[in-house]
């Protein structure tokens, strides 16, 4: 089996979710590759640092290096490393993560040619940012899925009683976590008995801000702060609608693994999320920012049971295919 490094934000604080270097990591062990990883430190100069040093050191006994790359400020340590990587002429795969990366391709093509037209591959979880890569004349493009174990998500048709709304991300304003909470509200005023628990770490400070709003508009909403996903999974289990607020996306896991839950999804239309579900046939997508959208898309799934079981049996099916049994031969494809 070859030797990777694995480049990305291997942190593991209160303010951080689970990231693709651990799952996608974990998972390469797991098929016997020799896996090496930075960075784990919280200072991003400290971080970008350990991620050279650590190419440096390992760069004559490593066959590649996959290289998460976002588009907010970790597009630079991704543009820092893969000119490292071409400076020893190594073999690079940008893992493409983040949901805003078309406006990197269009705000700074100089910069994201010199790291998508020298890789080895780029590798893509979603075909949204395949099209748009390829839009822009980055043909190197493969998509890969981001994966899961199928057989750790139990399907459960869920009674609809009660509306339990879930949402699960990590607390930025890019997420737009405050529509959940006005949604509640929403519903609430309608007639709805609503619950909505909100999972996930403080990013950026909206952590606080949503729960202000919250206060405000004087509705009990869960807080739990992150949990692992063990515990998040098993949470599921008393909630019935997933409802997904972002602004951008790109492939969220946390929506795959609702799907595999059999929670029926409301997303707003954004990003990756029309190429992961097909409006009303495996959840139902409202543009974004669209209380009055999202409030009767909820209520749609509620009355029309028929239409909540046939989304819900067709998210599953597609998101088997992501099991990692599945996706892990597009990888051992890639890592040759």
């Amino acid at each position: 089996m070859k030797n990777v490094l694995y480049i990305g934000n291997n942190l593991k604080t209160k303010s951080s979710n689970v990231s693709s270097i651990q799952v996608l990591g974990g998972f390469l062990e797991q098929e016997g590759f020799r896996m090496y990883y930075a960075s784990s430190k919280a200072n991003k100069l400290l971080r970008l640092f350990d991620m050279v040093l650590a190419l440096i050191r390992y760069k004559k006994r490593i066959d590649y290096i996959i290289i998460d790359t976002y588009s907010t400020h970790n597009f630079y340590f991704a543009l820092i490393i893969s000119q490292i990587c071409r400076l020893f002429k190594l073999r690079y795969i940008p893992n493409l993560n983040g949901g805003n990366l078309p406006a990197r391709l269009t705000g700074n093509p100089k910069l994201s040619s010199l790291i998508f037209r020298n890789a080895y591959i780029n590798v893509s979880p979603s075909y949204y940012l395949k099209d748009a890569f390829y839009q822009h004349g980055h043909k190197n493009v493969k998509y890969i899925p981001n994966s899961i174990k199928i057989n750790n998500y139990k399907y459960k048709e869920r009674s609809y009683d009660q509306i339990k709304l879930l949402w699960v991300r990590s607390f930025s304003q890019i997420y737009n976590p405050e529509l959940a909470v006005r949604v509640q509200r929403k519903l609430i005023d309608l007639g709805f008995q609503t619950d909505l628990c909100m999972v996930g770490p403080d990013s950026d400070g909206s952590l606080n801000r949503v729960k202000s709003l919250a206060k405000k508009l004087k509705v009990d909403t869960i807080f739990t702060g992150k949990l692992t996903k063990k515990e998040w999974i098993a949470l599921s289990e008393d909630y019935n609608i997933f409802i997904n607020s972002t602004n951008f996306d790109n492939a969220p896991v946390s929506v795959i693994e609702a799907m595999a839950l059999g929670l029926p999804i409301v997303s707003t239309n954004v990003g990756g999320l029309p190429y992961l579900i097909i409006d009303h046939v495996e959840g139902v997508l409202v543009e974004p920012n669209n209380l009055d959208g999202m409030v009767q898309a909820i209520i749609n799934i509620v009355f029309d049971h028929k239409f909540t079981q046939t989304i819900t049996s067709n998210a599953r099916k597609k998101v088997e295919q992501f099991d990692w049994q599945v996706v892990k031969h597009a990888w051992f494809e890639v890592l040759v």
